[in-house]
Parts: structure tokens; sequence; C-alpha cells
């Protein structure tokens, strides 16, 4: 049963609490991942690391974050979003804390990759299930102005860390975000689910998992009487079998996989897993790539870096109040979104003028915001609400799949070339691929369901001209 036609949502009223809680938490978490190229890259050179190190550590970042997915389904059926989301923030920080104290490069996988990575892929589906559940035809707004949060960390958050790297070096810069992630206890205080949860007794499913069937409850003479009376095949058939087969269903179930025997599913999560990998690699390299191949000062990087910033701000607060008004489907806005990101990274890689590089942040800020509002968006609209749980977990992993592997890939492109230019382009390519792939499937859906939409009509239209000539 679709958990949400059997209540009324009410668009509003505590659920804006939630969005300000979220975008507390957002702000103060998401947001580290944008500083990573900032915060870390001058340790690992000292450290004589090559890109291919920083591209490990964010990519098993990315697979930590996303392959958390395997748990968070369940972990969101189990508990309340608000405890998914509190443990997720003492991870980041403690995660942090870990790199503080980092002497190697392996110390930082530990600490910034498994910690800080399985700690974000707590909350980011724990955080959107809390405004799923208040919103409806607001959704798009609320979840947009709680990513703004996330916006507003990275704009700041830059120059937070230049301060400490200059002033009082790279322990206690990591340090200072170690403290700021701890805030996000605060807004997760307020995630107050909109129903009261079902409760999930943990303990008897795992019992109800390894018992055998005879094992369930007891049994009246009757049900002794047919027990024993059951074919010998039935009596023969190992019980190892009989479990396996009850626990591989348990586990459909509980993680919603049904949803890969859809095709279009799987075009969807694996085009937002490659815009994605994309996105990671682009953050990690912008700001070498405004300082060596462009040639600009630190605090120019910095400017550049906020004002991408500032107009994904900007956008996330905006952008959904447009194509809410205009409904434009989710997933051709994120569709739009990668074409702009695309032309803004060719633009990038044929001019460095100062100029021209200002106008590409924003826009490249814009479209970034597009991509990321409509991420999770794109799979509640295309999934019931009783599997989104199970739907965002499964995007995560395919995330995760991919950002290991073409991820990594990106990297030794960039160590083999030695070229952050031919490594922007190698992202285009991801990006086109997308836009490609996507394309001619949302324009033949678009043109089935006109036609669709045009047959309807005829047939009311036809049957409204029949009653008329029966009637007269």
């Amino acid at each position: 049963m679709d958990v949400q036609t059997s209540r009324v949502v009410p668009d509003g009223g505590w659920g804006w609490v939630v969005v300000a809680a979220v975008a507390v938490i957002n702000m103060t978490n998401q947001s580290i991942l944008s500083v990573f190229g900032q915060l870390f890259v001058g340790e690992l050179r000292r450290m004589n690391e090559d890109t291919f190190t920083s591209a490990l550590i964010t990519n098993l970042n990315s697979l930590a974050l996303n392959f958390s997915g395997l748990f968070v389904g369940p972990a969101i059926k189990s508990f309340k979003p608000r405890n998914v989301a509190a443990t997720g923030c003492v991870l980041v920080s403690f995660g942090l804390a870990l790199c503080s104290f980092a002497t190697e490069s392996w110390h930082f996988i530990v600490g910034y990759s498994f910690f800080v990575g399985f700690g974000l892929g707590l909350i980011s589906p724990s955080t959107f299930m809390a405004i799923n559940s208040h919103f409806s035809s607001k959704r798009g707004r609320a979840v947009g102005v709680s990513l703004a949060g996330a916006g507003v960390g990275q704009v700041l958050i830059p120059h937070v860390v230049r301060y400490f790297l200059d002033n009082h070096g790279f322990r206690f810069a990591v340090l200072a975000m170690s403290a700021l992630s701890l805030t996000g206890l605060f807004g997760a205080m307020f995630l107050k689910p909109l129903n009261p949860p079902v409760k999930h007794n943990n303990r008897r499913h795992i019992r109800l998992l390894a018992e055998t069937d005879g094992e369930k409850g007891q049994s009246s003479p009757l049900q002794i009487v047919v027990v024993a009376t059951q074919s010998k095949i039935e009596e023969a058939q190992p019980k190892s079998e009989s479990l396996c087969l009850r626990m591989g269903n348990r586990l459909v179930q509980a993680m919603d996989l049904e949803l890969l025997k859809d095709a279009v599913f799987w075009s969807i999560i694996v085009g937002m897993a490659l815009v994605y990998t994309a996105t990671i690699n682009f953050t990690m390299i912008f700001p070498d790539f405004l300082g060596q191949t462009a040639g600009l000062n630190s605090t120019v990087v910095a400017f550049c870096m906020s004002v991408v910033a500032g107009a994904d701000i900007v956008c996330r607060l905006l952008l959904p109040c447009i194509t809410d008004h205009l409904r434009i489907p989710y997933r051709v806005v994120f569709l739009l979104g990668t074409a702009g990101l695309l032309f803004a990274r060719l633009v990038l890689a044929e001019s460095q003028d100062l100029s021209v590089i200002i106008a590409m942040s924003i826009l490249m800020g814009m479209m970034k915001s597009a991509t990321v509002i409509n991420n999770n968006l794109t799979i509640s609209a295309h999934c019931r609400s009783d599997k989104l749980a199970g739907g965002l977990g499964l995007s995560m992993m395919s995330k995760g799949v991919i950002v290991i592997t073409v991820g990594q890939l990106l990297g030794w492109v960039r160590d083999y070339t030695d070229s952050y230019i031919i490594c922007l382009y190698a992202q285009i390519v991801l990006l086109l691929v997308v836009v490609l792939a996507w394309a001619p499937e949302i324009y033949y859906r678009f043109r089935m369901q006109k036609r669709t939409t045009s047959k309807s009509m005829e047939t009311t239209v036809d049957a409204a001209e029949e009653n008329a000539k029966l009637n007269s």
C-alpha cells in the first residue's frame, strides 16, 4: 500500500521546521566535501603523494558514502530519521578528528574515506525521507531550501578553512571542521516524523529468518497430522535450502531489489551516477586547475569557488519555484542541468581568461543546483513511496560502483597526461553519454504520453457527441 495515499500531507507547517533543521545539517556536514582539495591536497603533497592518491581517497569516500545504501534503507525503516542523521553527524566528526592526526596517506583513507563517507551516506537519505513525508506539491521547493544550507556552507567554509590553514595550520583547521560538523546534532533533534513510525522488532525479525517452518509457533494436533502426511520430497528437502530461499526473499523485500527489473530505473541510477562521478572529480581538481592551469592566486581561487557556491545557492532557492510552476518533470530538469555542466566544462577547457572563468563558475553553480536538487526527486518520482528508501539505497550503491571504477580512471587520466584540461574533456565524455542516453528516451516517452492524452481527449469528445445526439 502506498503510504502517502493513506494520509493527508500538510505541505508545510512543522515541515518547514524540518527543512530548516536539514539545512543546518547540510551546511555543517555536506559542505565538507567541497573543501577536500583546499583542506587535504596540500598536506598530501607534503607527504609526496600524487593526484592518483587524492583521487583514491575521494573515490573511496564516495564508495563508503554510497555503499551505505546497503544499510540505510533498512535502517530508516527500523529507526527514526533523526537517529540515523545524528549517527551520521557523529561519524563525520570522528572521521575528521582522525584526519587531523594523520601522518600517512592511509590515515586519510580510514578517517575521511570510510568514517566521513559512511556518515554522510547516512545523513543524505534520512534527511530527504524526513522532508518527503511532510510535503507533496511543494516538495521541490522544500528540498531546494534544505540543500541551500549546503550551498551556504560552500560559500563560507572555504574562507574558514583558508583562515585556519594560514594562521593555525593543517591540524587545527581539520579539528575546527570536526567541531563544526557536530552542530548538525542540533538540527537532527528537530527531524520529527509526520506520523509515528511503524514499530519494527529486529530481534523477532532475525529469529524468524533463522527458524525453520516447523519451529514457528506451537503446532496443534491437526497441524501435526498434516505435517506427518507431507510428501517425501518435501521431507527430504534440505533445511539449509529452505532457509537460504527464505532469507533471500527477505533480503529482496528489505532492499526493494525488485526495482532492478525495471530498465528505466537502471537508466536513471546509472546516468545519475555518471554525473555524480564527474562532479566529484571536478570538485577535486577545480582549485588546482585555477591555480596551476589558469595561474590564479589563492584569494582568487577561493573567490571563484564562492561564486560557484553562491550561484548554486540562489538557484537552489529559485529553480524549484520555476520548475514546479511550469510542472517540468524532475528528470528533465536534471537532464538540462547535465547539458549545462557539459557546456561550462567545454568553455573552461578552451579558455582560461578570468572573466570567462567567473562567468562559467556562475553557470556551473546554476547547473549543479539543477542536478543536486533533482537527484533524489527523480528517484521519488519514479518509485512508489513504500519503495523509495530502497530506491535511494540502490541509487547510492550504483554511484559507489561507478565512482570507484570510472572515477579512479579520471584520476589516472590526470596523472598520465599531466593535464587538467584533458581531465575536463574526460568528464565531458561522461556527461555527453548521459545526455545522449536520456534525451531520446525522454522525448519518446513525451510523444507517447502526448499521443495517449490526445486519444483520450478524442474518445471523450466522441462520447459527448454521441450523448448529445441521443438526447436530441
